[in-house]
């Protein structure tokens, strides 16, 4: 009877046991699967990487005291021609510090006006010979104030739109042949509006690795600046004294002259006025005269 039961029982451990290693290589199975892909996708990964190559965006800023701003602006200009690369901006600037006037005669007068001037350039030289030409440059000035450069690494920006550009490459495809289907039209146009984007992106990375920018300030001694300028100032143009005294006297006998012609024309009216005066009188001594007792 016991032999009865430990057989069945028997069974049953050998069929759990088997159950139980089948299950266990089906999980092995499995992780070592999701392992494996998992290892696939970060050497794929890296192997994307590994063909993208460095995108260095080389940048630098000097600041420097010259002799002449405007011969240096020139000679930058030259050195930039020569390098094979672009002036992008300049600009020179002349401030007035400060200003007297020193007079020489009645009507003129030295002005002198002390002069600040500085300049401003942005110029665009190839990557490979920034070091090269920002050197150069250094040797313009008097001495350097400050001279900086930055090198910033967009190898993952690059081949991040690069995979981005292509998803949307392969989606857009897809919706042209029909394999799916967007609902909505406006996203279509977003989408590749977002391609542009990346293309212009990428673009724009190619150019600044390609070539460097520099922006350049530099300035000179204040400049003092000399001119001989009309006085203008009306008080300062007054006759002196003895003229005037002249000029008084010969007027005033001009002006008595002129009273005396006046007077002469006026004749007619003197005439009627001494008549009138008469007679005013005359009747005053009338009505005036004492009256004669009566008897």
């Amino acid at each position: 009877m016991k032999t009865k039961f430990l057989i069945p029982i028997a069974a049953g451990l050998i069929l759990l046991a088997a159950c139980k290693g089948k299950s266990s290589k089906e999980y092995e199975f499995v992780h070592n699967s999701r392992t494996s892909s998992s290892a696939a996708d970060s050497a794929a990964s890296t192997a994307d990487t590994t063909k993208v190559a460095q995108k260095l965006v080389k940048t630098a800023e000097i600041s420097f005291k010259v002799k002449n701003v405007q011969k240096t602006e020139e000679d930058v200009a030259a050195l930039t021609t020569q390098y094979k690369g672009m002036v992008m901006h300049h600009q020179v600037q002349s401030t007035t510090s400060q200003t007297r006037d020193v007079h020489m005669s009645n009507d003129s007068v030295i002005r002198l006006t002390s002069v600040n001037t500085n300049g401003e350039m942005t110029v665009r030289v190839p990557s490979e010979s920034l070091e090269e030409f920002t050197t150069k440059v250094s040797h313009l000035g008097i001495y350097v104030n400050m001279n900086r450069m930055d090198i910033e690494d967009k190898s993952l920006d690059y081949l991040s739109n690069q995979l981005k550009l292509k998803d949307r490459q392969e989606l857009v495809v897809q919706q042209r042949t029909g394999k799916i289907k967007i609902k909505n039209p406006a996203g279509v146009l977003l989408l590749k509006d977002d391609m542009v984007d990346q293309k212009i992106e990428n673009l724009r990375t190619d150019a600044s690795v390609k070539m460097s920018i520099i922006s350049l300030s530099f300035y000179q001694n204040d400049l003092i600046v000399k001119e001989i300028i009309p006085n203008d100032d009306p008080s300062a143009y007054d006759i002196p004294f003895n003229q005037r005294l002249r000029l008084a006297l010969v007027n005033g006998w001009s002006v008595f002259i002129d009273m005396g012609v006046a007077i002469l024309y006026m004749w007619p009216f003197i005439i009627c006025g001494i008549i009138i005066w008469r007679g005013v009188v005359y009747y005053r001594r009338r009505t005036n005269l004492p009256k004669a007792p009566v008897a």
